[in-house]
């Protein structure tokens, strides 16, 4: 079971959304906070991405930057300009990707907790080449008028972009050293991973601390301590929350039964899971599909061309 893509379909409640965008200069535009994650992709031509907090960040041609929270932020050709809704049009000097995924933000998944407020991938000679790849293909699919399958190709890239995304960071933060525990890690601890992979692709089974150690080779003790170092939490207690946020994915995507979906993650009890579940979510499990059904299907549309 691959962790990350699990998780990743997991948080996911809607479809994506993306569009070119070409922006002029002088141009500075402010975004408000929005419950989703978003990025804005740099194809041509030079802008500053202005954080809630810190300094501007220079984005370049090929650059990746991504707000895994939806935080606010601004997009300026000069972090000089002032920040406003309708910049002025002149000459058009910068094309950008913008959009957006939405993620279920009632129990966010502490891999995604451990993402900062910004993230930025800039272009690198050789580095993440997929994400690169998916990159031009995105542009090329949004350049210009539809074409026949356009919104399978794009849902499937962007997909694959948000992915790509999520692995180069990771991989940005352990092999510079910036993230001695964590997920970053965790992914690559070969006892933790083994017990993730094993939690994931079985979440309804009976595990114990003690079978979830073997499955890295590490005693009882050991693997409990390594696991709550780098995971966040023990291992029973990440468990029980996967289960939960099994359940609310399959109360969102199916129409099972409770009681089916109860014993599908490891509860024989449907009462003692919708206790559960409740204490995760805040909600039983009935209403949480209620309330999820007549959510938004998808993000805010990307910025408009000017």
């Amino acid at each position: 079971m691959d962790v990350m893509s699990d998780v990743v379909s997991a948080a996911r409640t809607g479809r994506p959304h993306s569009g070119r965008v070409t922006k002029s200069a002088p141009f500075a535009e402010r975004f408000p906070a929005v419950p989703s994650a978003g990025f804005h992709i740099v194809l041509q031509g030079t802008c500053r991405l202005l954080p809630p907090q810190g300094e501007p960040i220079t984005l370049g041609p090929g650059d990746v930057a991504f707000l895994p929270r939806g935080s606010a932020h601004g997009l300026a050709a000069d972090p000089s300009t002032p920040v406003s809704g309708e910049p002025p049009a002149d000459r058009p000097t910068v094309v950008l990707l913008c959009g957006g995924y939405l993620l279920d933000g009632s129990a966010p998944h502490p891999l995604l907790n451990d993402l900062p407020e910004v993230i930025h991938l800039p272009t690198r000679v050789g580095r993440h080449r997929e994400l690169r790849a998916a990159v031009d293909l995105l542009g090329v699919e949004l350049d210009g008028d539809a074409r026949p399958g356009s919104d399978s190709v794009l849902l499937t890239l962007l997909d694959l972009l948000l992915l790509y995304i999520l692995r180069a960071w990771f991989e940005e933060q352990r092999v510079s050293g910036h993230s001695a525990t964590g997920w970053a890690e965790a992914l690559h601890d070969p006892a933790v991973a083994a017990a993730l992979r094993a939690v994931h692709g079985d979440p309804g089974r009976p595990w114990t601390v003690e079978e979830l150690g073997a499955q890295g080779r590490l005693s009882r003790a050991a693997f409990a301590r390594r696991f709550t170092r780098l995971v966040g939490q023990p291992p029973l207690t990440y468990l029980t929350w996967w289960r939960m946020t099994t359940a609310a994915r399959l109360l969102r995507d199916s129409d099972a039964p409770v009681g089916t979906i109860a014993q599908q993650v490891g509860y024989s009890s449907q009462y003692t899971f919708t206790h559960a579940f409740k204490r995760q979510y805040g909600l039983p499990p009935g209403g949480y599909r209620r309330h999820t059904a007549s959510a938004p299907s998808r993000p805010a549309q990307p910025p408009s061309s000017a």
